[in-house]
């Protein structure tokens, strides 16, 4: 966030989204303002990664926090994907199921909690190994919800004593629902994306063993296990020897 008051803007963002001060000055019509933004940021073709720092951005642009951390849930683990302020390192690894600590606890009841002091003493939290010096007095954690079903969480989490107004808990809830739908579509498409690839590369194998076999003379298991021997021997995928079987036997057949 800038001194004016507005989050930065990545390149291809429709339009800067204004930070409304927490202290609940600026009324209803700027918070209508503000989450109409979040709309139409969301409504941009973004990559998944950049939808993930929205969520941050937006949710420490309505709540002054000292970090703000947004997991995913992927299977049956929530998996700590972005983070602000506080230990990048941990993005990625640091995973809890449905139901641990004060995370899971949200996630699996798909609501909000909210603990303006002693944090620690709550019964549902949980100190991780990963972020050993983290000691947070105040946490805000929202779940992230698409028609119905819970795809992450945000955490808010101050290390002094904050009490969050009912304003910071509204307005960082409907981000949820803003961007739960968003996360979610991001997240089919790049699983769409994914199986793209690998039946590309199903494609690939499939016709360099074809040529293998008519080449060599050879069985299907056997065209297999030389590409898959050749892909181990010279630290290339299957995708790139494949393509080589098929780059050579095509420039052969043109000098037929």
């Amino acid at each position: 966030m800038n001194t004016s008051g507005e989050c930065s803007v990545r390149s291809g963002s429709p339009s800067p989204v204004r930070a409304v001060p927490s202290n609940g000055g600026t009324g209803h019509g700027a918070d209508v303002v503000f989450l109409h933004g979040i709309a139409s940021r969301m409504a941009a073709e973004v990559d998944f990664d950049d939808i993930l720092n929205e969520v941050v951005d937006f949710a420490t642009a309505l709540v002054k926090c000292d970090s703000c951390f947004v997991y995913l849930l992927e299977g049956d683990e929530l998996v700590l994907r972005a983070s602000k302020n506080s230990h990048p390192e941990a993005v990625g690894k640091l995973k809890l199921k449905l139901g641990q600590g004060i995370t899971g606890w949200v996630a699996k009841h798909q609501k909000p909690v909210v603990i303006a002091q002693d944090a620690a003493l709550d019964p549902r939290f949980r100190l991780f190994n990963e972020l050993p010096e983290d000691r947070f007095e105040a946490f805000l954690s929202v779940p992230l919800l698409s028609r119905g079903r819970v795809v992450g969480v945000i955490n808010l989490q101050n290390i002094a004593t904050h009490d969050y107004t009912e304003r910071e808990i509204s307005l960082v809830s409907t981000v949820g629902f803003l961007v739960g739908a968003e996360i979610e579509m991001a997240r089919l498409e790049k699983e769409k994306s994914q199986l793209a690839d690998r039946l590309e590369v199903r494609k690939l194998v499939e016709r360099a063993k074809g040529i293998l076999q008519r080449d060599l003379k050879i069985s299907e298991a056997e065209a297999y296990l030389m590409l898959q021997r050749q892909s181990q021997h010279r630290r290339k995928s299957m995708k790139d020897i494949a393509e080589a079987v098929t780059l050579s036997h095509a420039v052969k057949q043109r000098w037929l």
